[in-house]
């Protein structure tokens, strides 16, 4: 019992797994809220676009 429960306080590979989530969701958290600031500055820069590219 002594042995199993030293083998699992050595196994690391599950805690690194939640570290690598938790980073990913904090990128996931920034890049949405970069995207929702810059929304409407976006969305007036492909309206500029579009009205370039449309004939007349």
């Amino acid at each position: 019992m002594k042995n199993l429960f030293s083998r699992f306080s050595k196994n690391e590979s599950g805690a690194t797994a939640i570290e690598y989530g938790l980073i990913a969701a904090l990128v996931a958290v920034v890049v949405v809220g970069a995207l929702m600031l810059m929304g409407p500055q976006l969305e007036a820069t492909f309206g500029e676009i579009t009205n370039a590219l449309t004939p007349e």
